[in-house]
Parts: C-alpha cells; structure tokens; sequence
C-alpha cells in the first residue's frame, strides 16, 4: 500500500508566508521532490502568497529539485541557503540585507593624544600605508557602543568606555556590491597600553592630534571625524521608556539641553 503523501511540516509568518521546516526536509531528492510538489499545491490552496525554503548545507542535494520546482535563491550563510518562491503573482518578497554596518572609535587621552592603527595589508598599494582609527565591522546581534569597544581592545589591547556617538558616513559600491554605513564613536581610554592584533594590524600607537590632523597622507574624511569628535557633544546612548529590552534596542539623542 502506496504510503499517502503529506505537506512538508511548515509555519505561517505575517505577511502571507509559509516556512517550511529545515530539520524536516527529506534527505533523499526523489522522495523531496514529491512532498515539495504536494505541499505547494496545500499551501496554494490554502491562500499562501510566498514560501521560504530554508535548505541546510547537509541537504544541498535539494537545491536542484527547489530550482526545478520555480524556487530563486534570496540570501545564504555558511549554515543554509534561502530560497524563494511566489505562489502568487507579485507577492512581496523584501529584498536581503542591503547594508554592512561598522564602527570606528575616537580615543584621546588626556595628553591629547589619539590611538590610531596602521594595518598590515591596507587597500592601494600604489599609496603609502597610513594610520586610521581603530575599529571594523560589528558582529550579528552586537550592539554598536559594545562593538566599537570590542574592536578597539581587540586591534590594540586599550581598554575604552563609549561616551558618544560623533557621526557617521554612508556609501555605496562596497564588497558585493552592497552598501556600507560606519559610525564614528568617541571613547574614553581606560588603559593606555598597547598590544597589537598582529594578524590585521602592523602598528599602533598614540599620536598626538595635531599631528594626525597635519598628516597629508591621513583622509579628510577622517581629519573631520577627528574633529567632530573632539569638538561635537554628539549623541549619548539614551534609555526609552516602552522599549526597555536592551538585548534589543539602543538608542541615541542628543543631551538635554542644560538648564
């Protein structure tokens, strides 16, 4: 007796969607391909707009029955690959993250001095290395005052407390193709010695500000974040009353105005 064919297990997101189940894909091609055709014509049935594949790495061996079956791919991680397919014509699906996001920190000491790295394998070759401010890109889940420390401690060793946010610069045309918005910090030195990250960064030392901002081979761009730093109040991570969840949320504002 012919075993009854059921939907893939799946649930519903808010917008119309179905997901089916990662864990509950079947390893064997033939036997997916005949469960994926079934649970399409249910979930077509029962009104879905778009499912969401999510195919772990250990069942690669599907993507092909997915493309067949009409599925794209929307985005990927070294874990999973996303895949797409409309049951209705001109369902939404939102695009993937568009955007690297990173921060740099504005450390001085109270010699007016700025910790600043030099790293080992820098962007043109045709130009001489430089210093820049320590700093990179924030990991997923992190929050940007407790990122933009973690990358300074882990380029130079320095100890820091974020005070404020200075500004930020947006771009396009970075890696892939995607954008980039990184933001500038200042930070309050708690440590004053240095131990380079090796791996990234050829040096690192504190510099005095004048200097820096004299440095023709130093960017203007990071001449003036420098300066914002140094000169701007900026804005102080703030605490707002009906999105406490810090594990979430983070805020920044401007500081009241003194009385």
């Amino acid at each position: 007796m012919t075993e009854a064919l059921q939907a893939l297990p799946a649930a519903e997101n808010p917008f119309g969607g179905i997901l089916p189940q990662a864990d509950s894909l079947d390893a064997d091609p033939e036997r997916f391909e005949s469960r994926l055709r079934h649970s399409l014509h249910v979930w077509r049935d029962a009104g879905y707009r778009v499912v969401w594949l999510e195919v772990p790495i250990e069942r690669a061996a599907l993507i092909p029955v997915a493309v067949m079956a009409g599925f794209g791919f929307h985005h990927s991680n070294p874990e999973y690959l996303m895949m797409t397919l409309q049951l209705e014509e001109g369902a939404f699906i939102p695009a993937y993250s568009s955007h690297y996001i990173g921060a740099g920190g504005v450390a001085i000491n109270d010699r007016d001095e700025l910790l600043v790295v030099r790293e080992r394998f820098h962007r043109d070759p045709k130009r001489p290395p430089r210093f820049k401010l320590p700093g990179g890109a924030l990991h997923e889940g992190e929050h940007l005052a407790e990122g933009v420390v973690r990358e300074v401690l882990e380029e130079t060793g320095v100890r820091t407390r974020f005070d404020a946010l200075v500004c930020f610069r947006h771009w396009h045309g970075y890696r892939y193709g995607k954008s980039d918005i990184y933001f500038v910090c200042r930070l309050r030195p708690l440590s004053e010695e240095i131990t380079i990250e090796a791996e990234e960064i050829a040096e690192s030392r504190w510099m005095p500000v004048q200097e820096y901002l004299d440095a023709p081979q130093v960017s203007g761009f990071n001449k003036q974040i420098v300066l914002a730093a140094r000169d701007s109040v900026g804005f102080a991570s703030t605490d707002i009353e009906d999105h406490d969840d810090k594990s979430r949320f983070e805020f920044f504002m401007p500081p009241p105005d003194e009385p």
